[in-house]
């Protein structure tokens, strides 16, 4: 790299060739075309199974990305309660946050799924009993609005500890000097600490959603109509698994694609931003 200097009146400006963040290009863009135009000739060549089974999952796609979208902002919600609570001088509400990401963290996603199906609406109409209200009493479980409280709670508890770890990332003496500056702690948090914890924190959440984007194939066994349920149900009526999970991986492998490039664009912004 070159570093050039220009006078103006007065003073020296440099600056530097070459350190600029390119963020425009993406060569991993080039994987995304190659995997679709591999899905799009077998659809074209072999219409059956392939096309029959794109018409028969396309409403499946679009419950995968409403659960994975859902789940995640609100998961960001919840991590960024858990996170701050676990930082908290409080030890009520620190002791709160820390057991919830403990016990949470500890249970596998399959398992909390399962759970809050099967088990959140017995629980519910018991106290529908309890306090002899007939709507609890008749309270029935909606598969995709459970399977997101699931994905939200568990998730969440991941996202606490990222939270945390990028707000302890930023030196103390910014919290002290915006106290200085006559700031409260939540104005001090809100305006200088979290805006920098969020640049620190932002390559784990991008990979969080890819992630969860991928998890979200376990609602199928809690009756949610996703890719993956489409998936079998699609084996089950043609009897061919080969074709049939050779194109919902495809699919899938589409979506986390397109996630990991969205995400490396938005890394790259945020990078070139700080100079």
């Amino acid at each position: 790299m070159e570093e050039h200097s220009k006078n103006g009146p007065g003073r020296e400006l440099k600056f530097v060739v070459g350190g600029e963040v390119n963020i425009r290009q993406d060569p991993w863009w080039w994987l995304v075309a190659i995997v679709a135009a591999i899905t799009v000739l077998l659809v074209m060549l072999w219409p059956v199974p392939f096309r029959d089974l794109v018409l028969f999952a396309r409403d499946g796609v679009l419950v995968t990305v409403l659960v994975t979208v859902s789940s995640y902002f609100l998961m960001l919600i919840v991590g960024l309660f858990g996170g701050l609570g676990r930082l908290s001088k409080n030890k009520l509400i620190f002791g709160i946050s820390s057991l919830y990401v403990e016990i949470v963290r500890g249970i596998p996603l399959l398992v909390q799924l399962i759970g809050w199906y099967f088990a959140s609406p017995l629980i519910i109409q018991r106290v529908g009993l309890w306090l002899n209200l007939q709507p609890l009493i008749e309270y029935r479980a909606n598969p995709i609005i459970t399977a997101t409280v699931a994905i939200t709670v568990c998730y969440g508890a991941y996202m606490s500890e990222i939270v945390r770890s990028g707000v302890q990332s930023v030196p103390k003496g910014q919290m002290e000097a915006a106290r200085s500056l006559g700031m409260s702690h939540f104005q001090a948090m809100r305006h200088v600490v979290l805006p920098q914890a969020f640049r620190v924190i932002l390559p784990p959440m991008g990979n969080e959603f890819i992630a969860l984007l991928k998890d979200s194939s376990l609602v199928s066994v809690v009756a949610v109509a996703d890719l993956t349920r489409r998936g079998r149900e699609f084996m089950a009526a043609h009897f061919n698994p080969i074709e049939t999970w050779l194109m919902v991986a495809l699919l899938y492998l589409i979506l986390t694609l397109v996630a990991a490039r969205v995400v490396s664009y938005i890394e790259k912004r945020s990078k070139y931003d700080r100079y």
